[in-house]
């Protein structure tokens, strides 16, 4: 002590080796947490002069640059400035302060609130509740500026969602940057990881460490991803609702059964393609979030018939179920999910690629299900005619009913579910069912299905006019009609559906109906002109006629498709005199005969339009094109 109140200034403070007589003592003063102002280095240092520059006689002394002070000096430095738009301002100076504002943990800010100066731009909020979003794909994806967007959005209210899609192979995002984030973004929400191979249990569990307010997590295609990270969502995010897990090999059961025990609030679950995880943690999870779960999906996992069975039980709240690719599922699976009771609640539901629906499964599914409004079924190999039929009768509160690739639904499914439907079926949509043929089936007198509104028949080559005429009869209410890809239809079979109509065409799409002709598009045009307002006509056998019919009778029309059609300029001039047609999407695709004479008119029609397309138009010029681009700037056109 007499040393240190001698000293003069000229003497050494402390002449060389060690403060401390035993060595270890030292490292108890580097632990003192964050509330103490002092920080020792681990290391010491030596004492840092300004640099001295020797010109000739004279002696000159530079001027000393802050950059030459270590790490842990402005680290210190940075966390005592009074507000986050002065650390966001360090941060832009460089990489090394970067990255040093970044690695500053929220508790560790000394923020003088007793002293007085609070920077104001962190009292407001941003985008409500600090709900700002970044999206990081591709090259952009890298440690810097992760850490940048940390600093960045700190003084704007915090980060709330945050989507990192692919990396930089050479300097993409890792476990470094995710650390940064979970440091500087405690306000985090959603945070999607896709395509990052480079992140692991590291960056994860800092992330649960540090955003413990974080309420989805989407992880695909993450191979170094394990169930320790998951372990660490459930501790540390308690409010998580959303979990969606694809393509991650290393992620098991034991995350799953974590995430049940200790995350309450748990809403919705989409599995894919998981091959660790089975029947024991789909059951944990379900059995444990019985009365939150309101959404599941799950595709491509090893589970079986004791996972529908507990989805059957206790899905009580669960309103959407979507099951694909689930190949170890039997028709009991369906069988006991259906007679179980739990799925009162059951809104929309999804079945695609699975064995197990037959017409036994689909039948106890309807009974099962009594407020179920939406049914997706897609390859469905063993399901018939008779258990659609009885779903139908079962399914009374049933609002869109969509078939795709069932190829043993026939006409007498498809017309018989119609006729069994209760009063609230609003859509009906067959794709790709080769098992449609055209026959000429004698409907009983029944009373039709009113309730239809939307109509779409996809690419069913045995669908005809005899269906198409029967149909109209029994569906008098369409409103929306597509019937794309059918070879099978002409006038003769469209024209019925047209005259029995009891309710005004809204949107018609008959994209591919290779035989149907003017005569059609005519008499259409003519009923229902004035309510149509999307009109699809590519490949149809159409000329100028029905654009002249079009020009004169559609005022409310706003999306036309004309492409691979034989029309002219002639066509296109008669839609540009009229003065009533307002049209905002135009497709001529195709249309050879279309010639450099018809940009007045496509001009005049720019008025209105967002959207031209006029590729594989070959005698349009490319110059001609592009001054039609300079004059009709606000239209996106494709050439």
């Amino acid at each position: 002590m007499s040393k240190l109140f001698s000293f003069s200034g000229s003497d050494n403070f402390f002449p060389g080796g060690s403060i401390y007589p035993n060595p270890k003592e030292s490292s108890l003063f580097f632990s003192l947490g964050h509330h103490v102002d002092v920080y020792f280095p681990h290391h010491k240092r030596s004492r840092i002069s300004p640099p001295i520059v020797f010109s000739g006689e004279r002696v000159e002394k530079k001027n000393p640059s802050i950059e030459i002070l270590p790490d842990e000096c402005l680290f210190e430095i940075f966390r005592r400035l009074p507000g986050g738009q002065e650390r966001s301002s360090c941060a832009c100076v460089s990489k090394r302060w970067l990255t040093l504002v970044s690695n500053i943990h929220r508790d560790e800010i000394n923020d003088n609130s007793k002293g007085g100066v609070v920077s104001k731009v962190e009292d407001q909020d941003v985008e409500g509740d600090g709900f700002l979003s970044k999206v990081l794909e591709g090259k952009k994806a890298t440690n810097v500026r992760l850490a940048a967007i940390a600093v960045g959005t700190a003084s704007r209210g915090g980060l709330g969602k945050l989507s990192i899609r692919g990396s930089n192979s050479a300097c993409g995002v890792t476990n470094v940057g995710l650390r940064a984030i979970s440091r500087g973004c405690p306000s985090l929400r959603v945070l999607s990881l896709w395509d990052s191979s480079s992140v692991g249990d590291e960056g994860l569990c800092e992330i649960a460490n540090g955003c413990h307010l974080l309420e989805k997590l989407d992880l695909c295609h993450c191979p170094t991803i394990t169930d320790k990270s998951l372990l660490a969502v459930a501790k540390g995010c308690p409010n998580l609702k959303d979990l969606t897990i694809e393509g991650c090999a290393n992620i098991g059961n034991e995350g799953l059964q974590a995430l049940a025990r200790c995350c309450p609030n748990l809403k919705a679950i989409s599995i894919k393609d998981c091959p660790l995880i089975g029947d024991q943690g789909v059951v944990s999870m379900l059995s444990s979030a019985s009365f939150t779960l309101t959404k599941i999906k799950l595709q491509a996992l090893n589970i079986t018939d004791v996972s529908l069975a507990v989805i059957g039980h206790y899905g009580k709240v669960v309103t959407d179920l979507s099951l694909i690719s689930i190949p170890n599922v039997s028709e009991k699976g369906f069988w006991v999910m259906g007679n179980g009771h739990g799925l009162q609640k059951l809104k929309s539901f999804a079945v695609t690629s699975c064995r197990g629906v037959t017409d036994l499964g689909l039948e106890a599914v309807g009974k099962g299900c009594p407020n179920l409004k939406q049914l997706c079924l897609h390859k469905c190999a063993f399901l018939s005619d008779k258990g659609l039929v009885s779903f139908a009768k079962t399914a009374s509160s049933l609002e869109s009913l969509q078939l795709e690739e069932c190829h043993r639904i026939t006409q007498f499914g498809f017309f018989g579910s119609l006729l069994n439907c209760g009063a609230k079926l609003k859509a009906f949509s067959l794709v790709n069912c080769y098992g449609i043929k055209d026959l000429n089936l004698g409907l009983p007198s029944v009373l039709p299905c009113k309730s239809l509104l939307s109509l779409s028949i996809r690419n069913c080559p045995g669908f005809g006019d005899a269906s198409l005429a029967a149909l109209g009869k029994l569906c008098p209410q369409l409103q929306h009609v597509e019937l794309s890809g059918l070879h099978g239809i002409s006038d003769a079979g469209f024209l019925p559906l047209l005259e029995t109509r009891e309710a005004d065409l809204v949107k018609v799409n008959l994209s591919g109906c290779v035989n149907l002709s003017d005569k059609a598009v005519c008499i259409m045009a003519d009923l229902y002109g004035w309510t149509l307002e999307m009109l699809n006509l590519e490949g149809c056998k159409i000329s100028d006629a029905s654009l002249v019919a079009i020009a004169k009778n559609c005022q409310l029309l706003s999306d036309l498709d004309v492409s691979k059609c034989a029309i002219t300029d002639s066509g296109i001039a008669a839609l540009a005199r009229s003065n009533q047609i307002k049209l905002q999407i135009f497709s001529m695709s195709g249309c050879s005969k279309v010639s450099d004479k018809s940009m007045p008119s496509l001009r005049k029609l720019g008025q209105t339009l967002l959207g031209l397309n006029l590729q594989q138009c070959k005698a349009i010029s490319s110059s001609a094109v592009d001054l039609l681009i300079e004059q009709l700037w606000r239209c996106d056109i494709l050439f």
